[in-house]
């Protein structure tokens, strides 16, 4: 169990957050067309799991976006944004910001990514979303980069996360 800080105010996690050289935990997450989806569907890709609390913070809205720009042209790379928003909510808010380098998911349905990627926030007002982190994997779904974000409101850092890349 690790914890996070919320306005530097302790915020206790629960499961085991992945490290480099892991492997990556499989999911099953809801897409914005409501279909379930597993890891395996971007097999041979490189992914950048863009972690949230919710869409509608200034916070998670800057990080989606700064992801869509610097990530959205790498050759064989897909962006996956993680929180437990309705599809409806995410969808609504990567069309409203023209956002097309991104992919949103939703944990609304499969609580089980938040516990096997240690970001299930247990108490607290933010109880139930996911605490903010970037975890980069290779082809191989092998951990290559992943920061937990101390405080919630601060953004990750964009370049490590490309540079493992």
């Amino acid at each position: 169990m690790s914890s996070v800080n919320l306005d530097g105010n302790p915020i206790e996690l629960s499961g085991k957050f992945p490290e480099t050289g892991d492997n990556a935990p499989p999911f099953t997450l809801t897409n914005s067309g409501l279909e379930e989806v597993k890891l395996d569907n971007w097999a041979g890709k490189r992914k950048i799991l863009n972690i949230i609390p919710s869409i509608d913070t200034g916070v998670c809205a800057a990080s989606t976006r700064k992801f869509n720009e610097k990530a959205g042209s790498l050759d064989n790379t897909v962006v996956l944004v993680v929180s437990a928003d309705l599809p409806f909510a995410a969808a609504r808010f990567c069309g409203a910001e023209g956002l097309k380098n991104v992919e949103t998911l939703s944990t609304f349905r499969n609580y089980s990514f938040q516990q096997d990627y240690g970001v299930a926030i247990q108490d607290g007002p933010l109880a139930g979303l996911c605490a903010r982190a970037v975890v980069v994997l290779d082809e191989n779904n092998k951990v290559i980069h992943s920061q937990l974000v101390d405080e919630i409101k601060n953004e990750p850092d964009y370049d490590a996360a490309l540079k493992a890349l």
